[in-house]
């Protein structure tokens, strides 16, 4: 009998749940339009930017650091999140990038 009443109890936690995940799978969520962008440029650290940083977060990140900040900060700022967030920055494209960030968004 208990055998039973645990084989019910776990048919019905299994329903429970696979009812939950079902509604889960089909809820959606419209996130807003990104209004903001990296400031253009021909340097071409301008298109590596757009091409790896913006796969992770908005060009709205970059307008928050500071507009005094020198190149060892953007350098570091980018290898950091080479490093610690996995960004899709090529180790060849580090230099430029950063170029770009301390031209546009530093003191440069």
């Amino acid at each position: 009998m208990k055998a039973m009443v645990l084989g019910v109890q776990v048919c019905l936690w299994t329903a429970i749940a696979a009812g939950t995940l079902a509604q889960a799978a089909t809820k959606t969520m419209q996130l807003p339009a990104d209004a903001a962008q990296f400031e253009a440029s021909e340097l071409p650290g301008y298109f590596k930017a757009r091409a790896n940083c913006m796969t992770c977060h908005s060009a709205e990140y970059v307008r928050y650091q500071p507009p005094t900040a020198a190149r060892s900060y953007w350098e570091a700022t980018v290898r950091r999140m080479k490093a610690v967030f996995n960004a899709p920055v090529e180790e060849a494209d580090v230099n430029e990038i950063v170029d770009y960030l301390v031209k546009t968004y530093g003191r440069e």
